[in-house]
Parts: C-alpha cells; sequence; structure tokens
C-alpha cells in the first residue's frame, strides 16, 4: 500500500501577475486533476470570511491566519491524492507565502526577523518544512507586461517581493527553480512544470535540489532563522 510520503507536490510560488493562475489552471487540466487535489485561491477566500483586507496585508494575524488555512487544505489535498491514480497536489501559493509577505511589510530588519520566527516556529509549519524540502517549488519571477494589480497585493511590492521569496526559500533550505519571461509560452511552461512532476526526470530534480543546497549552505552563513 502507498503512503502519502509518494505523494509528490508543486507548488506554484512568488509574486501575483507572474502567470501563476493561469498555468495552475493549465497543469490541473493537462494532468485531470480532481479538483480536491488543486489548493487554490487560499488568501481571498481567508481575506472574504475574515475581513481582513489588502490594507492590512502587514497585520501578523492576517499572515498567520492565511499560513494556517493554506496547511489545512494541503493536508485535505493530500489525502484526496492519497486514493487518485495520479498522486500529484498541486497548489498555486504555499505557506512560505504569508511568511514572505511578512518580511516583506516589516519596518525594519529586526522586525523582520521577529515576524518571520513567529510564523516559523510553529508546530504546524515545522511540519510542514520537512515536507516541502522534499517537495517541488516553483518560483516565479515577474513579467514587465503581465503585471496588474490583482486587488489582494500592491504593485508596489512586486519587485521587492520578487528579492524577499528567494532569501525565505534559501533560509529555510528548500529547493526551488526559477520561471519567468524566459519562458511565456503557456503549453511550454506547462511542459517545464511536468518535467519536475515527471518520475522520468526525478534523478534530475534531485541533482538540481544538491546544487541549490549547494547555494543554501553557501546563504546561511551570512542567514539565520
Amino acid at each position: 500500500m502507498q503512503t502519502n510520503s509518494t505523494i509528490r507536490t508543486l507548488y506554484l510560488i512568488g509574486p501575483s501577475s507572474t502567470g501563476k493562475s493561469t498555468l495552475f489552471r493549465a497543469i490541473a487540466k493537462n494532468m485531470r486533476l480532481d479538483p480536491g487535489q488543486c489548493v487554490t485561491e487560499v488568501a481571498r477566500t481567508v481575506m472574504k470570511n475574515t475581513g481582513f483586507s489588502r490594507k492590512t496585508v502587514g497585520d501578523i494575524e492576517m499572515q498567520r491566519t492565511i499560513m494556517e488555512a493554506q496547511l489545512e487544505r494541503e493536508q485535505v489535498a493530500r489525502s484526496v491524492a492519497g486514493s487518485s491514480a495520479v498522486r500529484v497536489v498541486l497548489s498555486d501559493r504555499s505557506a512560505v507565502d504569508p511568511i514572505a509577505y511578512a518580511v516583506l511589510t516589516a519596518a525594519t530588519e529586526d522586525e523582520a526577523r521577529a515576524r518571520m520566527r513567529v510564523l516559523v516556529d510553529t508546530s504546524e509549519f515545522q511540519a510542514a518544512l520537512r515536507r516541502y524540502r522534499e517537495g517541488m517549488f516553483i518560483l516565479f519571477k515577474p513579467v514587465p507586461e503581465w503585471l496588474v494589480d490583482d486587488g489582494v497585493r500592491s504593485t508596489d511590492k512586486q519587485g521587492q517581493s520578487s528579492e524577499v521569496f528567494p532569501e525565505v526559500l534559501k533560509e529555510l533550505g528548500i529547493p526551488y527553480v526559477e520561471l519567468g519571461e524566459e519562458i511565456k509560452d503557456l503549453q511550454a511552461r506547462v511542459a517545464f512544470a511536468k518535467r519536475l512532476i515527471g518520475q522520468v526526470v526525478r534523478a534530475s530534480f534531485f541533482l538540481l535540489r544538491n546544487r541549490v543546497n549547494i547555494l543554501i549552505s553557501s546563504s546561511l552563513k551570512g542567514m539565520r532563522v
């Protein structure tokens, strides 16, 4: 009997207006994933149900609430994927996203560290972190002509968030690959994502992760959680 450890999870993360939602829908359709295997619109749902808004994005409680909701949705999706012929979970964000936005909206470096610690030190995130380090993360980079106001995050912060996301991922020891304007065609992006998911290229992904870990080790010398 297969266990949840054999489930492959692909996280599409990064700033808004980078093509995440479009690629998310295309991958789900291409792979014929059950809706229950797809984690999407968590932040919007939380904002709708709680009264949080873009104006309160700097509120650590907002980011904590989003993180908790994300982790709950991921667990449900893993349960669905566990009984599916296609043992894949697809998510258009991760619990790393609220950490990145908590850091991004901090007034000082000390505050950023404190905010990060509040979210990272929870038992729920620590449990997820073990999975994240074995997962597949695509970090989306901005494509200038695609930038729009999505009503959730300010476009003024998109450039800064492009710098914060990789810093947080490296500090947490989470391997990732980047996707930006070098691949704009949707079908090419789907193929790129499926190559990460596919069993045939798992060895290549592990090799890539080892290379990223070298960068992580170097980065951690100057950055500590």
